[in-house]
């Protein structure tokens, strides 16, 4: 996570396009972003469970920074951390509605990119008056539509040629095992 939000201050940086006076303002306000997203789990987790959880709070972090991605310059410092800290919000919200759903999402993928982004798009025109809440719905909506599209190809592709499951067998065995010759994780072995 340490090593992605370094990465965010070029990513952001670097998505002016130029080496000027609004550089600063980007980093700062990916910085603030990305620290409200955090403080705002941790506030929450301790307030529901006595204590911070961890992992959430890392994906707090990160939602942070894709929320504040979408428009890194315009917010002032105040918008940078309320954006930020709507995006660790919606993990703390979104992650057990996926458990509920029953959508297995290990890392927390979901909720930190495709609902702290969507909120992160749809929050420019509250600091970038050159756009509107219809111009970010519309892109929102044409890259679902697109993603859902190409993916549904893509799957449906690979199942029907060289399948997107492995054997009984080695599911059991482990794919680490079966695939390369090790397991990653000796101590979950019930062999």
């Amino acid at each position: 996570m340490f090593l992605l939000w370094i990465g965010w201050f070029g990513f952001n940086g670097g998505s002016t396009l130029a080496l000027n006076a609004t550089v600063p303002f980007v980093l700062v306000h990916t910085m603030l972003a990305a620290a409200a997203g955090g403080l705002a789990v941790v506030g929450i987790s301790w307030i529901r469970n006595g204590l911070p959880d961890v992992q959430l709070t890392l994906n707090g972090i990160l939602a942070g920074l894709v929320a504040i991605t979408a428009e890194p310059l315009a917010p002032t410092l105040g918008w940078a951390l309320g954006i930020g800290g709507i995006g660790g919000v919606i993990v703390v919200l979104t992650v057990p509605l996926l458990d509920k759903l029953h959508i297995d999402d290990v890392v927390g993928a979901i909720p930190v990119h495709l609902f702290a982004g969507i909120w992160g798009t749809m929050a420019v025109p509250l600091t970038n008056a050159d756009t509107s809440f219809a111009i970010q719905a519309t892109g929102v909506i044409s890259i679902g539509i697109f993603v859902a599209v190409s993916s549904l190809v893509l799957w449906l592709a690979l199942r029907f040629t060289i399948g997107i499951r492995c054997s009984e067998e080695e599911e059991m065995m482990g794919l680490d095992k079966a695939e390369i010759g090790v397991e990653a994780y000796p101590e979950f072995t019930t062999s």
